[in-house]
Parts: C-alpha cells; sequence; structure tokens
C-alpha cells in the first residue's frame, strides 16, 4: 500500500481512483463501513482506492488546544487501512493555510488535480474546506463539473456500547475515559491499542517480583481510566497475555499517570527502549491503596489469575 505525506508524494503518473476523505480515527466499524465500500467500488471499476486523512487533528488548528485524544497513530490507522484493502492512503499536513481552502479549491487541489477522483464515497454529515462550509451536497455538485461522481454511504452502526448510541470515534473516546475497553472494542471491532516506547521506571514491579513494561505512550494518546485491565503485551508481533496497570501508582504516592504491562508467565524480558502495543480486553478492578505491601501482593496475584481468566475465554470464544 502506498503511504503519501503530502500532495507532494502522489507520483505524477497517478490515473483516476475512487477517494473517501476523513479523520478515520480508531477505524471503528462505521468508518469501515465507508472505507469498504470504497475498496469495493475501486474494484468493480478497476482503479485504485485511496484513503485521504489530515495530521494533526483539524481541532488542533481551527481550535488549538482542543486536539481530541487519539485512538490511533497513522501508522497504526494506515496498517487497519491496508488490512481492508485500502490502495494508498493521503495524509495531508493540516496547517493553518490548509484550513483556509474554500470547499471548491479543495476539490479542484486534491481530488481533481492530484488524485483524479473518479467517485468520491463518504456519510452523510461529511464537511470540508474552510470553516466546514462543504457538505455532500456541495461535494456532488461539483462532481458534474469535475467528472467525479459521489455515493452517500449511512455509516451509523449501534450495538450495547454506550447504551444504542450510534458508534463513534467520540463515543468510543468516552467509553476508554470511562473504563470501558470491552464497550470500545465492540465499537472499533478489535481491543483499544495503547502504544509506545518501554522506559524505566521506578521497578518497583520487578522488586515485587511483577516486573512491568512501563510505557511512555504517545502525544495525545486515549487511555483509559485508572485501574487494572487485562490484555496482551505486544512486541515484535508477538502478542503476550498481560496483565495492564493504569495510574499513578497510589500505593507509593505516585503523581504520574502511567501504563505498565506484567508479561503474564514470562520471565527474563529486557524490553527496554522497544517499541510496544498494549491492548486492552476488559476492565478488571479500579486502583485501590493497600493497608500492606502484603495486601497489594494478594491482589495483584487476584488480577494476574483473573486476566488470565479473561484472556483464555476470550482466545477460546
Amino acid at each position: 500500500m502506498h503511504c503519501w505525506r503530502g500532495l507532494e508524494d502522489i507520483p505524477e503518473d497517478w490515473g483516476r481512483s475512487v477517494v473517501t476523505i476523513g479523520s478515520y480515527d480508531g477505524v471503528h466499524r462505521g468508518h469501515q463501513l465507508i472505507i469498504g465500500r470504497a475498496v469495493e467500488r475501486a474494484r468493480e471499476l478497476g482503479v485504485p482506492s485511496v484513503v485521504v486523512t489530515f495530521d494533526p487533528h483539524p481541532s488542533e488548528v481551527v481550535r488549538p488546544g482542543t486536539h481530541p485524544p487519539l485512538l490511533a497513530p497513522h501508522q497504526r490507522r494506515a496498517e487497519l487501512m491496508a488490512g481492508l484493502g485500502v490502495d494508498a492512503v493521503l495524509i495531508l499536513p493540516f496547517t493553518a493555510a490548509f484550513s483556509q481552502l474554500s470547499p471548491a479549491d479543495f476539490i479542484v487541489k486534491v481530488l481533481v488535480d492530484k488524485l483524479h477522483a473518479k467517485l468520491v464515497i463518504e456519510g452523510p454529515n461529511f464537511r470540508f474546506g474552510h470553516r466546514a462550509a462543504g457538505d455532500v451536497t456541495f461535494l456532488t455538485e461539483l462532481g458534474a463539473t469535475y467528472d467525479y461522481g459521489t455515493e452517500v454511504i449511512d455509516l451509523y452502526v449501534s450495538g450495547e456500547a454506550g447504551g444504542g448510541e450510534p458508534f463513534s470515534s467520540t463515543l468510543t473516546r468516552r467509553l476508554i475515559a470511562e473504563g470501558d475497553v470491552a464497550g470500545a472494542a465492540e465499537i472499533l471491532g478489535r481491543p483499544h491499542r495503547v502504544e509506545g516506547v518501554v522506559v524505566r521506571g521506578a521497578q518497583r514491579g520487578r522488586e515485587l517480583g511483577f516486573p512491568t513494561a512501563n510505557v511512555e505512550t504517545l502525544p495525545h494518546t486515549a487511555i483509559p481510566a485508572d485501574g487494572v485491565y487485562a490484555g496482551w503485551l505486544t512486541v515484535n508481533g508477538e502478542a503476550m497475555p498481560a496483565a495492564i496497570s493504569v495510574g499513578t501508582n497510589p500505593q507509593f504516592d505516585g503523581t504520574e499517570r502511567t501504563v505498565e504491562a506484567y508479561a503474564i508467565d514470562r520471565v527474563g524480558l529486557d524490553l527496554y527502549g522497544l517499541h510496544v502495543a498494549v491492548d486492552f480486553l476488559a476492565y478488571v478492578r479500579g486502583m485501590l491503596k493497600f493497608e500492606s505491601i502484603d495486601d497489594l501482593l494478594v491482589a495483584m496475584a487476584a488480577d494476574v489469575k483473573r486476566s488470565s481468566e479473561l484472556i483464555e475465554a476470550y482466545e477460546r470464544s
């Protein structure tokens, strides 16, 4: 799959294509409907499919300081899109100057001049251009002038997560912030993942017999509520069952929130400096301060046992 970091990366001889545009943070099940339709139509038409997205999130440029927690970094999104069959991802640098483009200019500069769109597929609430003035009606109207078609796809999916509220990135972020990682997984179609580099911490887990990977997460990452979770620690493509702790470590009067993962039944792991992924399967308990270290150790052993049970049940299902 091609991954372009700006309009200048698109080959000069790029032909017609089927395009869909959006932030697509998390590539959740609603997003998958639109992207999947773009891939399907591209194959029918015999042209490549292209997903256009933005970095940073447009809200950070339009309203500085409002960058939402991210459900997936761009590299992860590209991997997920490749898994859906997408041929190319265009990550547009969203600058103050770019935000000033009128809807018509956006269509010409991106869809017509560079991607040579044959068909554009969007959800009904798609907005674009300066002050989000462009909508699917305008997009469709200009298609007659610039020789591209438009399809509007209903991306609304719902289930148990959020009490039946339509699936969205906003709902997913809220559930993660509440610690409802199972609900988030229902929306995403997979467990929520946090990535980063393993750094040296206080090494108390090692001293207590539960050595953890202290993950320095990427900026703006959507991190679950404080607590203990079952999930996986993935290193170099190997997913290891893990008990995961998120919080400030109140037992030792910590103040900095950390994400730490204990790879269950694994010994001698040297992970410092490695990029790892932590996948959150299920909430186990809240973050507590115990009366003694012995009580903490009893709780940690119970956390590991419960995490193992949850992971085994999931893998059997």
